[in-house]
């Protein structure tokens, strides 16, 4: 038991040791500087001793000296001397060093070694000085030690092979470190302290200048030199660079370039804030091409530094709030261009669209960027999916399709590699190799807006009243659930910018929601992998170390989520939504339906959290446990459980009515006493499912309640139909399924269902209320037709119920009818945009139909193959009759569509995911789904015979399926 403890300190104490940052207390206790803000961020000896001095640096030394010596000795306590458990000691405070502190730990295990074995310790510590002292080679020096230090250990220890094993992984840890933190000794001894200069400069060893090859650190050597550094690593073809830093010293490297007529050279800009995010900078600064001699590099190297301080560079960073910084200068080999050009990964003039417009002419990229000569202009269109992979082009010139389609390709890659925002992209092509020059935000096109998750979570147009009270409450959520996940990392981030309105639709802030994630350590495309299924790319690793503690709060907040759920349940929602049924509006004054939708909204804040965490959480589970969609059972689903029961009564009525009207069900049921009792359970039904819409998230929108005309339709189609009974959770996944992970994911989408009703309910409430103001408004004449309430926003309202104007009535007229005009405007438009750049988007443009062969691709969401006919249904103001030859087309599926599925083939959908409403009800009842097909409702005709196969996502329109 006593070793067990042991165990447990150590691998507990350890870590928490390594993190404590006694380093940058002792920097900033001393000098006032924040190592984390200054030079790589480091918080390291080196660090300290260059930002600090000579004072600081010994302390720096003492203070992780005695974490390595306490890691040391704690093991010694339990385990005694010597033991294995010792170099794990080290291994847990390297870990805690570099994941929390910002550190590699070196001078943890010097020291720590030198306690465990001071004789091996003593011996490579020789060695490595007087490697050093001849080979002035540091990297050598550093990875030579790791490799000695386990070889000593095979050596002497053979025989205790965990000792090996332990020795070998701290050796590893270290090397893997240094591949992943730059290195402090590589900055420019100019910079630092003065009294730690000599022994900087000494220690510099073979380093002397940056390179492409390394991971760079844009606060250092500028946004253009870092971006390339990091298409280069990711294994893209960058030209050889060196960057030189402002305390460089040109005359001490120039010999380093040696550029002659045979091997040119071209110097760039590489400016602090040089094509970011915040400012492209483009053409503010010089590049100089064909340097090929030393006194040339010298002179375009000054001339590169000076246009820092050129007029129209000065003036540009001041009209865009920009601070003056510094200028690294970027020399590169000389590509000998063939072809070259600019490719924009998205259309910087439409703003909008899937083209990648690129520019290119035989020859240097510098003639495409100068501006002088006109380029040849292509537009591309790249389809990747999981089978195949295609360019369409539009343009022709002398530069062969080939190179055109390569470079679309290049495009829309590095554009993913820098999550999905747009790269304005320089290429050049020398008749093998298609090198990147330069890659950088599209600033025009930042933020990115999508409408992927969006168009589930409140699809459609939007009335100004919707939006007024939804977008509060999301966006003070996800608020809320970021800032328990990032802490004090929230600051700078504005949550209200989470969603915006473009076309008086929904859109969410990508480039926020991206960022914020990123923070917390995770893919910045979580959202969609938490609300859709879609994939997820690895995270980084050093950012989810730091985001430990905030993702663990969040867990907890999960493991917590149902007995939270149940408690507000019992003491919230359900003392509220009693009271509300309880009480009539139309008895109510306008001041206490004021303070009734102040109650509602008030539950509703706490509604909407569990809306959105308790989704999440399902399908997490659903991640980690693998659990197949057809081992869970969706019935408590508010859109499940009433087409069930539909269906009960449906089969019920066709046996009392063997031969029926459809047009005159309910008056044949009205005259026998069975069919008298079924018409009661159909009310009923209606009665407790009334709180649902045709878009459950828009209070804009008639629940059941108010029209129940699409209920009876859909009841009449289900008595005419032979479907069977939905068998719910398929019993082979059933039983091969583990009890214990399958009823994890089921309590959890069990209360993904009942936290669906609570929240529709209140919703629900929420619009009654808002529609007994508007009576009585209408009979004042503030307002003067039906629908009207809805242009007004939230605080508008409060404020007229707060100060009631007898003349307001014509102004207010005018509001609502200028909103009006808008959002009739907005309807109209039939093609909305999936992503939308920038703050001003213009004029949405027809989608690009991207498919090949007559193949249109999207999400596979629910198994099986279909063929039939086109119904495109945009609302749900008139149903259709659908049967099995039927294939649906819709622009989304929210939960009050759900029931209306059914009856069809198939279903194609232009937004959702596996995890939609659709989707769902689509797999209960075995129909073949795809969900995210871009324009379907645009593409596709009514009466067009299409195939579609739910398990790949692919709808085909061969030659012979035409419209009827």
């Amino acid at each position: 038991m006593f070793e067990l403890w042991g165990a447990l300190t150590i691998l507990i104490v350890c870590p928490l040791l390594g993190a404590i940052p006694l380093i940058a207390w002792i920097t900033y206790a001393i000098t006032g500087k924040n190592l984390a803000k200054l030079g790589t961020g480091n918080i390291s000896v080196s660090a300290a001793f260059y930002h600090g001095g000579k004072l600081v640096g010994i302390l720096a030394v003492l203070s992780e000296a005695f974490k390595g010596i306490a890691a040391v000795l704690i093991a010694r306590a339990f385990f005694g001397e010597g033991s294995t458990w010792e170099l794990i000691a080290m291994i847990a405070l390297v870990l805690g060093r570099y994941s929390l502190a910002k550190g590699a730990g070196t001078t943890n295990v010097v020291w720590g070694f030198l306690v465990h074995d001071p004789l091996v310790a003593g011996f490579i510590g020789l060695l490595a000085a007087i490697g050093f002292t001849v080979l002035q080679s540091k990297k050598l020096v550093k990875f030579g030690v790791l490799l000695l230090l386990p070889i000593f250990e095979i050596v002497l220890h053979a025989e205790d092979f965990p000792r090996v094993v332990a020795a070998i992984g701290l050796a590893g840890l270290l090397g893997w470190i240094y591949t992943r933190i730059p290195d402090d000794l590589k900055l420019p001894v100019q910079g630092a302290k003065s009294e730690s200069k000599p022994m900087l400069e000494f220690l510099g060893g073979d380093i002397k200048l940056f390179s492409l090859n390394e991971d760079l650190d844009e606060s250092i050597v500028g946004h253009k030199a870092a971006a390339l550094s990091q298409i280069k690593r990711w294994g893209y073809p960058v030209p050889k660079g060196w960057i030189l830093t402002p305390n460089d010293d040109v005359d001490a490297v120039i010999d380093f370039f040696q550029p002659s007529e045979l091997s040119p050279l071209v110097v760039r800009s590489s400016a602090i804030g040089e094509d970011s995010e915040s400012a492209s900078a483009a053409g503010q600064y010089l590049t100089i091409l064909n340097v090929t001699s030393e006194q040339g590099l010298k002179e375009a190297i000054a001339q590169v530094i000076a246009s820092y301080d050129h007029p129209t560079a000065v003036q540009y960073r001041r009209d865009r709030g920009l601070p003056d910084q510094s200028m690294s200068v970027l020399v590169q080999q000389q590509v000998q261009s063939v072809y070259s050009g600019v490719a924009f990964s998205r259309d910087p003039i439409t703003q909008q669209g899937d083209a990648i417009v690129i520019e290119a002419l035989p020859g240097s990229a510098s003639q495409v960027v100068s501006g002088r000569i006109t380029p040849e202009q292509y537009r591309a269109f790249v389809v990747e999916t999981e089978n195949f992979s295609s360019v369409q082009l539009e343009g022709t010139g002398r530069v062969p399709q080939a190179i055109i389609k390569q470079v679309a390709f290049l495009a829309r890659r590095l554009e993913k590699r820098y999550y999905g925002v747009p790269q304005d992209i320089e290429w050049s092509y020398d008749g093998q190799t298609l090198w990147v020059l330069q890659a950088r935000p599209i600033t025009t096109l930042l933020p990115i807006w999508t409408r992927k998750i969006a168009a589930e979570v409140i699809p459609g147009v939007i009335h100004p009243l919707t939006w007024s009270v939804n977008r509060p409450l999301t966006c003070g959520v996800w608020g809320e659930i970021f800032t328990i996940g990032l802490g004090d990392r929230v600051l700078g981030l504005d949550f209200a910018e989470t969603a915006t309105l473009h076309y008086s639709r929904a859109y969410f802030n990508a480039s926020l929601l991206g960022e914020i994630f990123l923070r917390m350590g995770l893919p910045p495309e979580s959202l969609e992998f938490l609300t859709r299924g879609d994939s997820l790319s690895k995270p980084p690793l050093l950012a989810t170390l730091r985001s430990i503690p905030g993702l663990l709060r969040l867990v907890q907040r999960e493991m917590d989520l149902e007995q939270d759920f149940k408690r507000d349940y019992r003491e919230k929602f359900v003392p509220v939504l009693s009271q509300l049924a309880h009480e009539s509006i139309t008895d109510l004054e306008a001041s206490l339906i004021w303070r009734r939708i102040e109650l509602i909204l008030d539950v509703l804040r706490l509604g909407t959290y569990y809306s959105i965490f308790a989704p999440i959480s399902a399908a997490v589970r659903q991640k980690i446990f693998r659990i197949k969609e057809g081992q869970i059972d969706h019935s408590v689903a508010p859109e499940v459980a009433v087409l069930r029961a539909l269906s009960t009564l449906a089969q019920t009525a066709k046996q009392i009515l063997p031969e029926f009207e459809p047009e005159k069900v309910f008056e044949q049921l009205d005259q026998t006493p069975e069919g008298k009792n079924l018409l009661y359970d159909f009310n009923e039904l209606l009665q407790d499912y009334g709180y649902l819409s045709e878009v459950g998230t828009d209070i804009s929108v008639v629940t059941w309640k108010e029209n129940p005309q699409y209920v009876q339709q859909l009841f009449v189609q289900l008595m005419q139909g032979n479907d069977p009974q939905p068998d719910g959770v398929d019993p082979i996944n059933q039983v091969f399924s583990g009890k214990r992970k399958r009823g994890s994911v089921q309590r959890r989408v069990d209360l993904k269902g009942r936290v669906t009703e609570v929240y529709s309910r209140l919703l629900a409430e929420l619009r009654w209320s808002f529609i007994a103001l508007e009576q009585m408004w209408l009979k004042s004449g503030w307002l003067t037709q039906a629908g009207d309430i809805f242009f007004l926003e939230f605080e508008e309202i409060g404020s007229l119920i707060a100060n009631p104007d007898l003349e307001i009535g014509t102004q207010l007229q005018k509001l609502v009818q200028k909103r009006r005009s808008q959002f009739v405007q907005d309807s109209e438009i039939t093609q909305i945009p999936l992503l939308v750049y920038g703050h001003t988007p213009p004029h949405p443009l027809p989608p690009s139909p991207l498919y090949s062969d007559q193949v249109l691709h999207g999400i596979p969401a629910s198994h099986g193959q279909a063929e039939g006919k086109v119904k495109v249904l945009r609302n749900l103001q008139t149903i259709p009759e659908i049967d099995k030859d039927t294939i649906l087309v819709v622009p989304y599926t929210d939960s009050a569509w759900a029931p209306f599925l059914v009856r069809a083939g198939g279903l194609i959908a232009e937004a959702g995911g596996r995890l939609s409403h659709g989707a769902i009800v689509a797999r209960e009842y075995r129909i073949p789904a795809i969900m995210d097909v871009r324009g379907a409702t645009w593409l596709l005709q009514d009466g067009q015979r299409v195939r579609i196969d739910g398990s790949r996502g692919i709808v085909e329109l061969s030659n012979d399926l035409r419209p009827e």
